[in-house]
């Protein structure tokens, strides 16, 4: 209890953030629905100017949660089919970039400096850290784990910016592409996001990228708690 109390305590900003990064997509893709359904033809023939616009706006949505990363990827493969899919890219890119540097901003080092009062789960961070590239694709991949939380979380863990963009760029794509080949397909974008066709293949895709996901974090973390274990018992 105490060690909880004290959590909150020395970090109430970023676990009041993290919080609302959980409940904002629920919201923001609620209003963006309305958006679409009021002005059905915003998103038709945009000049090269204003796509851009579009890719960097749904950037930093995602990067504040307002948007989530499968209601991106369905409407912008419905609007602007497979020509759209590098601005999609780099939309995700952008977004996890300004998610990196907004989350360390808030957080100030303050959770790794707490972490210090705790030398055992201060080692297992730095076992994690050594490992950054596979725990960030495995965060990515997972269709159920918030863009923006992870994105946070990660950023809290001070890994590489450079390894943390790589790894989200790759963890991103498999589910990403799914999705935005659903918007492809689809003929009417509100039934679409209301409830995703996702057909049996896709069901089991989704599974199986859950089921990678827990399981590789599962033996990630398992093994950074040994390796942690192990050193502070060789230390003593």
């Amino acid at each position: 209890m105490a060690f909880l109390k004290e959590l909150f305590q020395k970090n109430a900003s970023t676990l009041l953030s993290m919080g609302m990064l959980v409940a904002m997509p629920v919201v923001g893709s609620s209003v963006l629905s309305y958006l679409l359904y009021q002005n059905q033809e915003l998103l038709h023939r945009l000049t090269l100017g204003q796509m851009l616009f579009y890719f960097a706006f749904i950037g930093v949505t995602m990067a504040f949660a307002l948007t989530p990363t499968t209601f991106v990827a369905l409407v912008t493969g419905f609007y602007f089919d497979w020509a759209g899919l590098p601005g999609m890219v780099l939309a995700y890119a952008l977004a996890a970039l300004v998610g990196y540097e907004v989350a360390s901003r808030l957080d100030h080092g303050k959770m790794t400096t707490f972490l210090h009062h705790f030398p055992k789960a201060e080692a297992v961070m730095r076992e994690l850290k050594t490992q950054s590239l596979q725990l960030i694709i495995l965060t990515r991949i997972s269709p159920v784990l918030p863009f923006a939380l992870m994105t946070f979380v990660l950023a809290v863990m001070r890994i590489d910016r450079r390894r943390f963009l790589l790894g989200s760029v790759l963890g991103m794509l498999p589910r990403s592409l799914f999705f935005y080949w659903l918007g492809t397909k689809a003929q009417d974008v509100f039934a679409l996001v209301r409830n995703p066709d996702t057909g049996t293949a896709g069901k089991l895709l989704l599974v199986g990228l859950i089921i990678i996901s827990l399981f590789g974090l599962y033996y990630i973390f398992n093994r950074a708690l040994k390796r942690a274990l192990s050193r502070s018992t060789a230390a003593e």
